[in-house]
């Protein structure tokens, strides 16, 4: 069982942030920061948030909006058993990325490993993702925040950098594996 909260440091040292900034591989997502002056007050977005970002090259293995000009893509990674995991999605892709990338796709070859999935159209929503599956084949490089679900998935969209023609699927990083 793990505790329902955990107490964080705090700090004005700008040294120690930069730090703590730092340690994203034991789960650090970033730091919440506000004006010495100000008392927090319930409900009130008065603190910010600064995330700690990386980025990395997922697969992409489907498509949502027209075919002719996706407008997010869905990303996976295969994990030490050659299976397919999804691993989250992009923001709204630019309307000349979309257009570019759609030559890109190719029908799946096979069974797809996502035929049947259902995908959130956001969170908290009930609405469900019209996605186009496509062959797991192109690498592309995204700009994601370290925050991750409980399954490991990014909690956040990632961020359209690149396609990585260059790279192939096995090239791209595995899905995490469980602890022991």
């Amino acid at each position: 069982m793990t505790a329902p909260w955990v107490l964080c440091p705090s700090t004005t040292e700008a040294e120690t942030v930069r730090e703590w900034l730092t340690w994203a591989s034991v789960g650090m997502e970033g730091v919440v920061f506000k004006r010495l002056d100000e008392p927090y007050r319930p409900a009130v977005r008065g603190w910010q948030k600064y995330k700690t970002r990386e980025t990395t090259e997922p697969v992409v293995g489907a498509f949502s909006g027209p075919s002719a000009a996706p407008r997010s893509l869905l990303l996976g990674r295969y994990d030490d058993e050659g299976h397919f995991q999804y691993t989250g999605r992009t923001t709204t892709l630019a309307g000349a990325t979309g257009t570019a990338l759609a030559r890109r796709f190719h029908q799946p070859r096979r069974g797809h490993p996502w035929t049947g999935w259902s995908f959130s159209a956001g969170w908290g929503s009930s609405e469900k993702l019209i996605v186009t599956l496509v062959e797991p084949e192109l690498v592309v490089e995204v700009g994601i925040d370290v925050a991750r679900g409980a399954s490991g998935r990014w909690r956040h969209a990632a961020r359209w950098h690149r396609a990585r023609p260059d790279l192939s699927p096995t090239d791209a990083p595995r899905w995490p594996s469980a602890a022991p």
